[in-house]
Formats: C-alpha cells, sequence, structure tokens
C-alpha cells in the first residue's frame, strides 16, 4: 500500500468531519479548542512513531521539529483555556481525527525503511494541508474569543511552515 493511501484516509475522515462541522452550526469555543488541541496531540504521537521507527537523519529531524513545536503550542493551549476557564469539549471532529489517527498509526507501525519514511512524510503534508485549510475556513473564523482566535492564527502560520517543510522532505525522500 503506498504513502498516499495511508494519507487519504485521514485525509477524507477529517474532510468529512470538518464538512459536517460547517454544515452544522460553527463550533464553539470550547470545540475549537479541543480540536485544535486533538490536532497537535495527533501530531506529537506521529512525531514520537517516526522518532522511533526512522533511520533517515532527515526524516528524524523533521519529525523532532514536530515534536517540539506541537508541544509548545499544545502547551500554550492549554494555559489559554486555564486562564480563560474554558474546558475543551468533545466532539465529532475531534473523535473523527482520534480514530483516523489510530488506523494511520497502525498502518505505519507495519511499514519499514523508507517506505515507512515516504509514508510518515505524506501523511504529514496532507495533515497539515487539512488543519490549515480547517484553521483557516472553520476554526479561526468561528472562534469567539480573540485570545483564542489569535493562538489559532499563530498555530496557522506555524503549521504553514511544517506543511513547506514536510513538502520539501517528501522531494528529498523522492
Amino acid at each position: 500500500m503506498s504513502a498516499r493511501k495511508y494519507s487519504l484516509a485521514l485525509v477524507l475522515t477529517f474532510l468529512g468531519a470538518t464538512t459536517a462541522a460547517q454544515a452544522a452550526d460553527k463550533p464553539t469555543d470550547p470545540q475549537i479548542a479541543h480540536i485544535a488541541y486533538t490536532a497537535g496531540a495527533i501530531d506529537v504521537a506521529a512525531a514520537k512513531q517516526a522518532i522511533a521507527k526512522s533511520r533517515n537523519k532527515v526524516v528524524v529531524s523533521f519529525a523532532k521539529d514536530m515534536l517540539r513545536d506541537h508541544q509548545a503550542v499544545n502547551k500554550q493551549a492549554l494555559a489559554l483555556v486555564g486562564k480563560l476557564k474554558v474546558k475543551p469539549e468533545d466532539n465529532a471532529t475531534s473523535r473523527a481525527l482520534s480514530d483516523a489517527a489510530g488506523k494511520t498509526k497502525a498502518s505505519l507501525a507495519k511499514l519499514r525503511g523508507a517506505a515507512f519514511d515516504k509514508a510518515y512524510v505524506a501523511n504529514e503534508v496532507a495533515f497539515h494541508q487539512q488543519v490549515n485549510g480547517a484553521l483557516q475556513t472553520l476554526l479561526i473564523p468561528s472562534a469567539s474569543n480573540s485570545e483564542l482566535k489569535g493562538l489559532l492564527e499563530t498555530g496557522l502560520k506555524i503549521f504553514q511552515g511544517h506543511e513547506q517543510h514536510a513538502v520539501h522532505v517528501a522531494a528529498e525522500l523522492r
């Protein structure tokens, strides 16, 4: 199975979840906080898997960057929700993201060497594209709290850089 198929499953699940969220009422700030934190936690877990499995220095370096940056953003998010006394609210989008990520992680666990590296990086490209799109079109416009909106906008800038970095790494692996 190709790297694209692993990424496609996650992307389709995320697209379905965000489309459903857009069709319904816009998400609330507690739901947005949960979605954003979940997406960050998913990338932290993916980075840890890549660091443990890959022997490619470029892939491991990229994964370490993802680990550091997503942990930092999630730490900021937790501090903000604590300050605002907002309890993140579980929702269908967060659950869909988690379910798809679990399947992707299991699929990646079966791969080794270059096949793993390519699939991991392809998934990172696809995941960041979808998360960035959701931030731009749904999460940021739906956020009512200015501090939450600001954190999401900062995260978007960071994650756009991640997407570009992942595209560059994917090109190196071809």
